[in-house]
């Protein structure tokens, strides 16, 4: 070892730092701000996931379980099945299932087609009344469904449409709303793409299936979900259209749980979960399409 080697001071130990916790641009979250919004976003899970982990809980409890005691055991002592078993026997619960998911898939499908074609020509196409068009779409989500209702049956009654899944799927089958999120989805596209796909000898179609759909996959999955939950979760119209026992869905065959003089809690919640399932895994699926649909709209070199 030479002198020199010798002489020369030691490395200081690395000191290592606690990470700090940044926001969006870049400044330090102090403890006590940090510690309100974790507990405020623990608050809002509880609010929102507490009653289905409650219900997937009752779901799973034996007949031997209180489920009303005091103070309430969240997880089950011994779980079981057994109620998911007992669901299908009391209703016929997948043929409810399988007619559910017949009405939201046209629903999903026809959301998805006529919002999409609907919100391009809002915003893409030039044409006299275009604005006038655009204000009937936000005034129709004004109008509550109660109030239009009657109207409703009475004309399926008319197309003699009563008592079968396409009455039910009609009067949903393009929604307002969906139409002006692919209508702002694709207003924030671009003019000059459209502009030099013309150029290039792009008709309207080419341009809306190749240039302009492809960009807001996004927006279109979020218009997807919506419509599958407003179908599957739709109660008052498929129980005013709907009369024949073979054709009801499944929110309305579960109404069928409830006893006249007494409710099996148990059965209900399985009944309840197994209605909630095909969301989540729906949800799951599409997630990542769901949040990018949020800054839909630009374009990717």
């Amino acid at each position: 070892m030479s002198v020199i080697d010798r002489t020369r001071p030691a490395p200081r130990a690395a000191v290592r730092r606690a990470p700090r916790v940044t926001d969006e641009h870049g400044r330090r979250v102090p403890f006590r701000e940090l510690a309100l919004r974790y507990t405020l976003l623990l608050a809002v899970l509880a609010l929102t996931a507490g009653p289905f982990l409650w219900q997937l809980s009752t779901s799973l409890k034996g007949p031997t379980e209180d489920i009303y005691s005091s103070p309430p055991t969240f997880l089950p002592a011994h779980p079981t099945l057994h109620n998911y078993e007992r669901v299908a026997d009391t209703i016929p619960v997948w043929e409810y299932a399988l007619n559910s998911l017949k009405v939201a898939g046209a629903n999903v499908v026809t959301n998805c087609a006529g919002s999409a074609l609907a919100g391009y020509a809002l915003a893409r196409l030039r044409y006299r009344g275009r604005r006038a068009a655009t204000l009937v779409f936000v005034l129709a989500m004004l109008v509550p469904v109660e109030g239009i209702v009657i109207a409703q049956f009475t004309t399926m009654r008319e197309l003699g449409l009563n008592n079968t899944l396409i009455g039910v799927v009609l009067p949903g089958c393009v929604g307002a709303m969906n139409v002006l999120l692919m209508r702002n989805a694709f207003r924030n596209l671009p003019q000059e793409i459209d502009e030099a796909a013309y150029v290039d000898g792009a008709h309207v179609w080419q341009r809306f299936l190749r240039i302009a759909l492809p960009s807001v996959k996004g927006t279109l999955a979020v218009v997807a979900i919506l419509a599958f939950m407003g179908a599957w979760d739709d109660f008052l119209w498929p129980l005013i259209v709907l009369s024949d026992p073979s054709r009801f869905t499944l929110t309305i065959g579960l109404n069928y749980l409830h006893g006249t003089f007494a409710d099996d809690e148990r059965l209900v919640a399985a009944g309840t979960v197994i209605a909630v399932a095909p969301l989540l895994a729906l949800f799951a699926c599409l997630q990542r399409y769901f949040f990018r649909g949020v800054g839909e709209g630009a374009v990717k070199g």
